[in-house]
């Protein structure tokens, strides 16, 4: 897990190390209050959120939410903001 962090592939993928960061620690919570996650994944919730991200499933938006990326949400032209709980 860790060693992902260390390319520059992720970095450059969600626009820099600051904004890496932040979408790590904001998916983090979104998935401790109950969120699903978007791959399979077997390891801890970290490793996960590393997946969506090289998977290109999470991403930040222009205000900083974090949000996913899908097949539905892309043919309905939106997204789906992942900072709030789900109902």
């Amino acid at each position: 897990m860790i060693d992902e962090l260390k390319e520059e592939e992720i970095v450059n993928k969600v626009g820099g190390r600051f904004k890496l960061s932040t979408l790590i620690q904001k998916r983090l919570i979104a998935l401790n209050q109950g969120a699903r996650a978007l791959v399979e994944g077997r390891g801890d919730k970290m490793s996960v959120v590393i997946q969506e991200i090289i998977q290109d499933k999470i991403f930040l938006d222009l205000t900083g939410r974090v949000q996913v990326r899908g097949e539905s949400e892309a043919a309905e032209g939106g997204t789906v903001d992942l900072t709030q709980p789900s109902d």
